[in-house]
């Protein structure tokens, strides 16, 4: 009978001291949990017999997701930062916290310090040629009254589902924009319509998702921070109704309460109004935001983010 070599109290002993337990110096939260996530990874490797080339296969993955700078992409990818919005709608539901427009996942390709406008803001360069797209709407607080002063941060992706900054052919802050609203709550974009996008086809998180028959593809979407002193920081993003990946988004991100329907505009007088003088889309979309807890409910999460 084969006896796997690594002895249970000697397993432990090794983590033990992996892990910094026998030290009194160090965080020591970090400690607990890294025992935690070095011990299940000792256990998968037991339990699925994992061989050396395998393991090292998996190490050397690891490097090349960090060279291309995709482990937000499959994070994401995996449903990993849809569970963290899981968990925390979870918190919310348990304690009774007033809830407003449903939250989403951020993604990875934010980057901080768009122009900022007055109730109306152009978000495109005009170099592409594209549906253009009228997005509009209102931000209030839980019981309908307008929120004057309210900051909506807008961030999108191009006719080829790139994003300004990660695509250099884009000019600076292409498609990004923030909008503070007026006393009526309202806020008004022109832009382009975008379109879904997919991982790169030679990158680390496309090749994980092809290793377990997935693809990697988003429907068409539009970003949005929602902030404004005294209520919770809102982070979320609206899905175009009819997108073939609408609910298969390889991100996890469509909700129900966030789908949009793009309704074609061929009214003269509108299009006049707006200065578009053409056909095109809108999009209407209104938030509501909750009153915040603290003052660290104002804020956006801490993470890595690309600053302009």
């Amino acid at each position: 009978m084969t006896v796997n070599p690594v002895k249970t109290s000697e397993l432990e002993k090794l983590l033990a001291i992996s892990c910094g337990l026998v030290s009194q110096q160090g965080n020591e939260r970090l400690k607990v949990i890294l025992h935690q996530v070095l011990g299940d990874i000792c256990q998968t490797i037991k339990k699925y017999d994992i061989t050396d080339e395998e393991f090292w296969l998996a190490v050397n993955y690891l490097n090349e997701l960090g060279e291309r700078k995709e482990a937000a992409l499959l994070a994401a990818g995996l449903g990993l930062e849809h569970y963290l919005d899981i968990r925390a709608d979870e918190k919310e539901a348990a304690a009774g916290i007033e809830v407003g427009t449903p939250r989403t996942i951020e993604g990875p390709l934010y980057v901080a310090n768009a122009p900022l406008s007055q109730n109306y803001a152009r978000m495109d360069d005009g170099t592409e040629q594209a549906e253009i797209m009228w997005l509009q709407g209102k931000v209030t607080d839980s019981n309908g009254k307008p929120v004057a002063g309210a900051v909506v941060d807008i961030w999108h992706a191009n006719t080829l589902g790139g994003y300004s900054f990660f695509d250099q052919s884009q000019s600076q802050y292409n498609l990004r924009r923030r909008i503070q609203t007026g006393a009526d709550g309202s806020y008004a974009v022109r832009s382009i319509v975008p379109c879904g996008y997919g991982c790169p086809p030679d990158g680390p998180t496309q090749k994980l998702l092809t290793a377990v028959g997935r693809h990697g593809n988003r429907p068409a979407h539009i970003h949005f921070f929602v902030s404004a002193p005294g209520y919770k920081h809102l982070t979320t993003q609206i899905n175009l109704n009819g997108d073939a990946y609408l609910w298969d988004d390889f991100a996890f991100a469509t909700r129900e309460e966030l789908i949009a329907d793009p309704l074609k505009i061929t009214d003269t007088h509108i299009a006049e109004q707006r200065k578009i003088n053409q056909p095109h889309t809108e999009v209407n979309f209104d938030f509501t935001l909750v009153a915040a807890s603290d003052n660290s409910d104002e804020a956006k999460i801490k993470r890595m983010r690309v600053m302009e």
